[in-house]
């Protein structure tokens, strides 16, 4: 599989509208444009997710996830975790670590440097039982027992 965005680079830093706007951060909180191709073959469902893997958590920090993405999908325009583009039906936002679903941009302590890892998963099932409500954990518990390959960017953000 192969992740591209129009908003984001590999290795990259996250540009500022992509930036959570709290926590002591301005940002426009605005999830990124993201695309795929090079599908495993017998895919029926995709699930986004963006981790930070560095938040001073002892478990890391989920900032998006969408399940139950059907398998014609092959993208997420600009403003689909925030609101501003309906995702395709049967699609479902699960909680982040924020407390709510949707998008939550970068938001690191102060004078940390952060990953954030943007993953598309292909799975072996149409759907996964989750709902709004599903933590992180519970999506990739999902994920990781249907998965047929995924594609990841990082963008750093400090």
């Amino acid at each position: 599989m192969k992740l591209t965005s129009q908003d984001l680079r590999d290795g990259e830093k996250l540009p500022e509208r992509h930036v959570f706007n709290g926590m002591g951060y301005h940002g426009d909180n605005l999830s990124p444009h993201l695309a795929w191709d090079d599908i495993p073959a017998g895919t029926k469902s995709f699930v986004v997710t963006v981790y930070d893997p560095d938040a001073p958590t002892g478990s890391g920090w989920w900032h998006w996830l969408v399940a139950n993405l059907p398998a014609e999908t092959r993208e997420l325009p600009q403003g689909s975790g925030s609101g501003l583009v309906a995702l395709p039906e049967g699609a479902i936002q699960t909680r982040t670590d924020f407390g709510k679903a949707g998008y939550g941009g970068a938001a690191p302590p102060k004078g940390e440097t952060h990953r954030y890892i943007f993953t598309v998963h292909a799975l072996d099932v149409d759907k996964i039982e989750v709902d709004d409500r599903a933590s992180g954990a519970m999506v990739g518990f999902n994920v990781h027992f249907h998965s047929l390959g995924s594609a990841s960017l990082t963008a750093m953000y400090s």
